[in-house]
């Protein structure tokens, strides 16, 4: 099974590559072999659950034509349906422990890249935690949410298989436009040098009474969705943290997010694997005032679905058709993107599909995600959703007290905009 070229791109981008999504529980915490036979009984089916990377073997010259080579790609093999003892597993830390020791941590082993553990003492107002991991060349976001749903004791019942509307026909100017933000240079975040760097994780907690009260701003217009205040809220912890991008580096560049889309039909919802795309976005550090860096940030997310669509449409077609000619393609289209200027940050916010959920009877709590871990001069941002839950994830790559400043931050700015009564620009 050949690999996507979202596969591809996040096989090879340079960074650990691992993305995880915990659901925490109230009650206690359930026996680890019924956990194991629920995972059997749910994921057995599964193919990409059981997919291994088929690396080369012998030589190490023989290994990298294998890997970039024309006849010898890199593919999703299926040597045997995967062992739910091997992959499901009681932790040995807390949620937040668990978080800060498998971000820089790859899952290799020559089995599936993925790994569900068992979470004695997950806090977070519950009394255990299902946390998956998985290498993100394997899963993507979505593919982790649609996972631990299935796990639930009343499982979402799936979509019905009507054709979903097709994407709009992109024009040369919108491909145009979107190839050259692709390729406008940006700005890490500021570190005297990349050695001062060190990955982090900081989990913390928004009351569901400020992000309501939040969404109502600016109140003169739509109200503010949930991915457009954490890139607004981004955009107002970096200005706190770092000050205005012109005192960066006395560079004129600006600083970009880069925003997850999920390319799935509706009537595809739960396939698994990479079915996405990341969108760039310039972030409003230098406008000042909370409302009006909101503003902004509306009106720059207004254009991210046309700009998904360019990808899913031209952008990606082109690629796949690309890439067949040699192995130089996605070294192109990963060169970019392994650098920490492409985006200096990345920010996604999830929402649990499932509804109200239980696991053997215990009551779904919250979510909590892990975002992957980037280059130096870099932070993800990750904001779950889950009933009145909103858990905020933030990876760092920065300086070591960085995360739990930008996190700060973060929830500083989604509660300024609680107490505003009326919009100020």
């Amino acid at each position: 099974m050949r690999l996507s070229c979202a596969d591809e791109m996040l096989l090879l981008n340079g960074c650990p590559g691992v993305i995880g999504l915990a659901a925490v529980f109230s009650g206690e915490q359930p026996d680890v072999e019924r956990v194991r036979a629920r995972v059997a009984e749910r994921w057995a089916g599964l193919e990409r659950m059981s997919c291994v990377l088929d690396r080369a073997s012998g030589d190490a010259g023989a290994g990298r034509r294998r890997m970039f080579g024309r006849r010898g790609d890199v593919r999703w093999v299926v040597p045997g349906p995967f062992d739910p003892a091997a992959h499901v597993t009681v932790a040995r830390s807390k949620l937040d422990d668990l978080w800060a020791e498998s971000v820089d941590r790859p899952l290799d082993g020559g089995i599936p890249p993925w790994r569900l553990l068992v979470v004695p003492d997950a806090a977070r107002g519950g009394g255990f935690a299902l946390a998956l991991v998985a290498q993100h060349a394997l899963l993507d976001g979505r593919s982790l949410a649609t996972l631990m749903c299935s796990l639930t004791d009343t499982p979402p019942a799936a979509r019905g298989s009507a054709r979903s509307a097709p994407l709009a026909r992109a024009g040369l100017r919108a491909v145009a436009g979107e190839l050259r933000t692709m390729t406008t240079a940006g700005q890490a975040l500021p570190l005297h040098s990349p050695e001062e760097a060190r990955p982090s994780v900081v989990v913390c907690e928004l009351p569901a009474h400020t992000v309501r009260s939040a969404r109502r701003h600016p109140a003169d217009g739509r109200g503010a969705t949930l991915n457009e205040l954490l890139v607004g809220a981004v955009a107002g912890a970096l200005r706190a943290g770092y000050g205005p991008v012109r005192e960066w580096r006395q560079r004129e560049e600006p600083v970009y997010t880069a925003v997850p889309c999920d390319l799935r039909a509706r009537a595809d919802r739960r396939d698994l694997g990479n079915t996405l795309t990341a969108v760039r976005v310039p972030l409003p550090v230098d406008v000042e005032g909370p409302v009006a860096r909101l503003r902004a940030c509306q009106a720059a997310m207004a254009t991210v679905p046309e700009r998904a669509a360019v990808h899913a449409g031209v952008l990606f077609p082109a690629a796949e058709a690309a890439r067949r000619t040699g192995p130089w393609v996605i070294r192109l289209l990963t060169g970019r993107g392994r650098r920490s200027c492409f985006a200096a940050t990345t920010t996604t916010a999830m929402k649990w599909p499932g509804g109200a959920s239980t696991f053997e009877e215990g009551r779904l709590v919250r979510t909590v995600g892990l975002p992957p871990l980037r280059h130096p001069g870099t932070a993800g941002f990750a904001l779950a959703q889950a009933g009145d839950a909103f858990t905020l994830t933030v990876v760092g790559n920065v300086r070591p007290d960085d995360a739990r400043r930008l996190a700060d931050a973060v929830v500083t700015e989604f509660e300024t905009w609680a107490r505003t009564a009326a919009p100020s620009v």
